[in-house]
């Protein structure tokens, strides 16, 4: 299908809206990307993008071999709590390296592709309405404003307000887990940057460094269950987080005492969307299969999905067909991802004996563990 000259909407301008609208752009569509927030910005974060979504941001033009917007890593050293002692070490994964980008940074690089490509940004423009009609898709957006697209690819996030038009309402489940997330300044270089994996019972923090190291991320999870609210940019106290993770020696509690501004969320998990699509709107990224951050792939599925939406619109005759496509090829492999972010939820916060027999097995296999994930890693969906 030669969609040069056809009309998109994505709604969402996240990572996962960008990707899609940027890969739009660059096949001839016309596109138009709607974003309800006035303007993009993003809390202080950073993700890891694994070679999966590597493959797409090379395929897409904004990343080179070595992304300057990017810290490559040279693994990842995993540590248990009490005085931060190195359990094991695991290389960076075969299929390629990992790279830690601060979100604002990766959003940006998009962002800046998609404007040079052509691709109209709407902020501010909320979506009140999305439906299909025989040929088309309309959506209305909150001033009343109506447009007419092919198809419209849902990429608003995991509270997606269009997702129950494909799969009905949904209540989502709290995990019994909250992350705190925060960045520090840090000056500390090292000659192969890496991250680290602290492992406590009922809790664990991941950390990494930023920008050429002049930032560290912070994300800290621990299992609870006073508190409940789903939104994620609450504004959280650092003294209250250093009282709960007390017990991290080592190098966490000096990363800790250095963060002065937190904040934190609740995690919930609705399942992989039953129904991805109905001819004319489809759902994208966290939208169409939220996912725990314990395999930190979210970034990346999302980045598959939108190469992987292009490549069957290009392979099918007509959107029908291709958003059909499109949903058979992603949803096997989110529902696996996700899998694998949910053990590794439990795996990180164990207990007692099953804790010290754990950390056993890591000492005698952690320089082979990124094998285990090597299928998640090694895929591209860009080949």
């Amino acid at each position: 299908m030669n969609i040069n000259g056809l009309n998109f909407c994505v709604i969402g301008g996240g990572i996962g809206g960008m990707a899609t609208a940027l890969a739009l752009r660059n096949q001839g569509a016309r596109v138009t990307l709607l974003e309800q927030a006035s303007e993009l910005i993003e809390v202080g974060a950073g993700l890891q993008i694994s070679a999966n979504g590597m493959a797409v941001l090379r395929a897409l033009g904004v990343a080179g071999e070595t992304p300057k917007a990017g810290q490559v890593s040279g693994g990842t050293i995993l540590r248990d709590y009490r005085r931060g002692r190195v359990i094991s070490r695991v290389p960076a994964p075969a299929a390629g390296p990992t790279y830690y980008y601060h979100r604002a940074d990766l959003l940006g690089l998009l962002h800046k592709a998609a404007l040079h490509a052509g691709v109209d940004i709407r902020l501010g423009a909320g979506v009140s309405k999305a439906c299909k009609h025989p040929g088309e898709a309309e959506i209305v957006l909150e001033s009343g404003e109506r447009l007419h697209a092919e198809c419209a690819i849902v990429a608003d996030g995991g509270r997606s307000e269009i997702r129950p038009l494909l799969n009905g309402p949904e209540a989502p489940k709290f995990t019994h887990q909250v992350a705190w997330r925060a960045t520090i300044p840090w000056n500390q270089r090292e000659e192969v940057p890496r991250a680290s994996l602290t492992m406590g019972p009922g809790r664990h923090v991941v950390t990494y460094p930023l920008r050429n190291q002049h930032l560290m991320n912070i994300v800290a999870i621990e299992e609870r269950s006073d508190w409940q609210e789903e939104g994620w940019r609450r504004q959280g106290d650092p003294d209250d987080l250093r009282r709960r993770f007390a017990e991290f020696g080592g190098p966490v509690r000096d990363i800790l005492s250095e963060v002065d501004d937190v904040h934190l969320w609740a995690l919930f998990l609705r399942p992989v969307a039953q129904s991805w699509q109905n001819g004319r709107l489809a759902l994208l990224g966290d939208a169409a299969h939220p996912t725990l951050p314990f395999m930190a792939q979210g970034a990346c599925l999302a980045l598959e999905d939108a190469w992987v939406l292009i490549r069957s619109l290009q392979d099918q005759s007509g959107v029908t067909r291709a958003l059909a496509a499109y949903e058979a090829t992603r949803r096997p492999r989110a529902r696996q991802v996700v899998a694998a972010a949910g053990a590794n939820a439990r795996n990180f916060h164990l207990r007692g004996p099953m804790r010290m027999a754990a950390q056993a097995a890591l000492m005698a296999i952690g320089p082979r563990l990124a094998r285990r994930y090597e299928w998640i890693y090694s895929y591209d969906a860009t080949a």
